[in-house]
């Protein structure tokens, strides 16, 4: 067993990223199942439809899964009551301070994790008590670091910063992927882009199909000056770009925006008006597949991978 498979009591090294509009109970159950760790993504449900993935979770495996609860949520106090009533055991946090709720969860023995992109503030989560990090690279979609690290060498240097387990994300969706992950230092992977095109995700299948038709440079991070966050290349996408070239301001970037755009886009099928996040990996995702296939399929390739590196003669 390594370090994660023994912190979660999982089967292999594979972390579902808890993605908004793609991670229901459905794909965390499954992935759960299939032996990896299932995450429920709380960054777009409200307090009570959390509370009834939970429940459902719970129904749909006996196996490990957890809550990925980004910390900008409004409602977040409540947010973590349910996790609490509901007995989850383990929660990922993302987009911000670890120590405002790493003590709260830890006092009621749930393992938490906290997303970082930088190794400063890896070391920051680690002083706050988790028991793990992920650390995620500018190949990730979605919401992204301001530092632009690429996962290549942000690995390496967050391995080198901190003592608890390192989980890699950002650009992963292959067992090669998973390996390399590995030598630079991982003790485990975080895959998104992947599992979103899975038939499992929540998203609209129209997204879904988007995700496999999406070729090497169909992705842009962009929106910095809000929240960088990586976009298919789409209507929306250009409107942005467009709006750019008249050099706006924060509230002319904020407008255009306006609300659920991503909700429009990944979980409504909006191809045009939708805001469609995925990461830069997406052109090598040919198929929507079963999450079943899909970590057998990684862990075939991973070992595969091993098998042909170890031949390696200098």
């Amino acid at each position: 067993m390594n370090k994660i498979t023994q912190l979660f009591n999982i089967k292999y090294p594979i972390i579902q990223g808890g993605m908004i509009w793609n991670s229901g109970y459905k794909l965390a159950s499954a992935v759960s199942n299939a032996g990896g760790l299932g995450l429920i993504g709380a960054g777009s449900m409200y307090p009570e439809v959390l509370r009834e993935h939970i429940q459902k979770c719970k129904k749909a495996t006996d196996k490990p899964f957890g809550v990925n609860i980004p910390m900008l949520y409004p409602n977040i106090q409540e947010i973590m009551d349910i996790v609490v009533e509901e007995g989850v055991k383990i929660v990922f946090t993302s987009a911000g301070n670890p120590k405002t709720w790493t003590s709260f969860l830890k006092e009621k023995g749930i393992t938490v994790v906290h997303v970082v992109s930088s190794s400063v503030f890896a070391l920051k989560a680690q002083e706050a008590g988790v028991d793990a990090v992920v650390a995620e690279g500018f190949e990730a979609g979605g919401h992204n670091g301001r530092e632009e690290t690429t996962t290549i060498t942000l690995i390496p240097m967050v391995k080198e910063k901190i003592k608890i387990p390192l989980i890699a994300a950002g650009g992963i969706a292959t067992g090669r992927g998973m390996l390399a992950a590995m030598v630079l230092g991982a003790d485990g992977v975080q895959v998104g882009s992947r599992f979103a095109a899975s038939l499992e995700s929540s998203a609209h299948n129209n997204f879904k199909e988007t995700i496999v038709n999406t070729q090497e440079g169909g992705t842009q991070l962009t929106l910095k000056e809000l929240a960088p966050v990586r976009l298919v290349k789409n209507k929306f996408y250009n409107d942005v770009q467009a709006l750019y070239e008249k050099c706006p301001s924060k509230e002319d970037l904020i407008q255009l925006l306006g609300r659920a755009r991503a909700k429009k886009g990944m979980f409504e099928g909006d191809l045009e008006e939708g805001e469609l996040e995925i990461g830069q990996i997406a052109g090598l995702i040919h198929e929507i597949l079963p999450v079943e296939e899909i970590v057998q399929q990684m862990m075939s390739d991973f070992k595969a991978a091993c098998e042909e590196k170890a031949t390696f003669e200098f």
